[in-house]
């Protein structure tokens, strides 16, 4: 299968995985060729790339880190928990649709045997929250296992990171869905989520504190500038410094109404350069191990003219993984080509391309 920018999937292509929306529900069944009304409806729903069949990467595996039933429970948790909260404030979290949904994400990332390639999600626009919530907790749950975390630890950091906004429960929606420039009065009540999350988890005694201080504190910088507190450096509990670049990077690198995606390589390199401002240097460090710069399926260009995607991962050299060119400049190869750039010094990725 291939990753292709659906304005270059053409009619007739195969589709190699199935597309679902926020609950789960399968709109496209993987096989179905793609008609020129199905690439039109994909488009308004806001999914911008497609996995095809395509020959020339029938070998190829794209793993997602969690599976699909895992992502629908961890929806349904998350969906759960807000419609409760938006009917009543005062109303108890269900803690353990809650820490099921989280120990599902923990078994699967446990037996992920490639993590580093395998955190692309393909999604539109429908129920945003809902699935970042879910692909913070995943990034945040693999850099806690990155650093060493305990079984107990990594429940603790998981139910925060998936109830992280959860105080935006409290915040008008029209506010919340403004696609304008927001008012300096309308941005500090959208800064007050975190008060609020922390406050709906604290209220529900089976959650750990730190659990709830992952709400508080995931928009706190470890230079001092963030918030509700400007907390500095160590004052900021160390869940709370993994949910910040977690909740950044899928921030960054998923498109929304108002705006569009990062390159995953775009929002690693800001989560690099706010190393030692923004975020932990500890935390970046264990991000870049463990994250990939250009995710598997990834379109590139390299310095010599060929195109090609990314088919596999170098975990000891991120920036250098093996990408199979099938075309040189604009013109097909009759035959594809496989550079492992970790043996090829001389080549490098100059753009990430939409083929």
């Amino acid at each position: 299968m291939r990753l292709v920018n659906i304005n270059y999937v053409e009619e007739g292509s195969i589709l190699a995985r199935p597309i679902r929306d926020s609950s789960g529900r399968i709109l496209l069944v993987e096989g179905i060729t793609l008609t020129r009304n199905f690439l039109i409806k994909l488009k308004d729903l806001g999914y911008d790339l497609l996995f095809i069949q395509d020959e020339r990467f029938k070998d190829v595996e794209i793993n997602d880190a969690i599976s699909d039933k895992t992502k629908e429970l961890a929806y349904k948790a998350i969906c759960s928990v807000t419609t409760t909260l938006e009917k009543d404030q005062n109303s108890a979290i269900d803690m353990d649709v809650v820490h099921n949904a989280v120990v599902n994400i923990l078994d699967d990332l446990m037996y992920s045997f490639d993590i580093l390639s395998n955190l692309t999600d393909i999604m539109g626009y429908d129920k945003y929250t809902f699935h970042h919530s879910v692909n913070t907790t995943v990034l945040a749950l693999v850099l806690g296992m990155g650093i060493g975390y305990n079984e107990s630890n990594l429940l603790e950091l998981g139910m925060g990171v998936l109830m992280h906004d959860i105080g935006k429960t409290n915040v008008p929606k029209e506010i919340l869905n403004k696609k304008g420039s927001l008012t300096k009065e309308e941005f500090m009540e959208i800064k007050k989520h975190t008060i609020y999350g922390y406050e709906n988890i604290r209220r529900n005694r089976d959650f750990s504190i730190l659990s709830a201080h992952v709400a508080l504190q995931h928009h706190e910088k470890w230079g001092g500038e963030g918030y509700p507190r400007g907390l500095k450096g160590t004052e900021i509990h160390e869940f709370g410094r993994i949910a910040a670049i977690a909740d950044v990077y899928d921030a960054l690198s998923n498109k929304r109404p108002y705006r569009n995606a990062l390159q995953p390589y775009q929002a690693y390199e800001y989560i690099l350069a706010q190393s030692g401002f923004q975020f932990d240097p500890k935390i970046v460090k264990a991000f870049i191990r463990l994250v990939a710069v250009y995710p598997t399926g990834t379109g590139v260009s390299l310095s010599n003219g060929l195109r090609g995607n990314v088919i596999r991962q170098n975990t000891t050299l991120p920036t250098r993984p093996v990408v199979r060119v099938i075309f040189d400049g604009n013109e097909p190869l009759d035959n594809y080509v496989d550079y492992d750039l970790s043996k090829h010094l001389s080549l490098m990725i100059t753009k990430v391309e939409d083929i």
